[in-house]
């Protein structure tokens, strides 16, 4: 189970990433040809990246809904059971001190 856990995180970081890698690509091949102006002196590396993460966010945002919910229902279980342990070990110590 726990498996199950950090491989939504992991798959949608990984998803993240190549979406990210896709769109570097693209925009550097779009600066390289011309059909992109290219940055100032020697910034077009940057430039590149600052397109490549411009254009991405978006693309990330609407591709990786499914993996984002998963990965975030999976994550308030973490949460939800970490605060039952917190209580049930309140509540010992509660028990124990009257």
């Amino acid at each position: 189970m726990s498996a199950a856990k950090s491989s939504a995180a992991i798959r949608y970081t990984t998803l993240r990433l190549a979406i990210f890698i896709g769109c570097f690509v693209l925009v550097g091949t779009l600066v390289q040809v011309g059909v992109l102006p290219k940055g100032l002196g020697d910034s077009n590396f940057v430039w590149v990246i600052l397109l490549a993460l411009v254009v991405s966010a978006p693309l990330s945002f609407i591709l990786l809904r499914k993996q984002r919910d998963a990965m975030s229902e999976q994550i308030v279980g973490k949460v939800d059971q970490a605060k039952a342990r917190l209580e049930a070990n309140r509540s010992q110590e509660d028990g124990a001190v009257q």
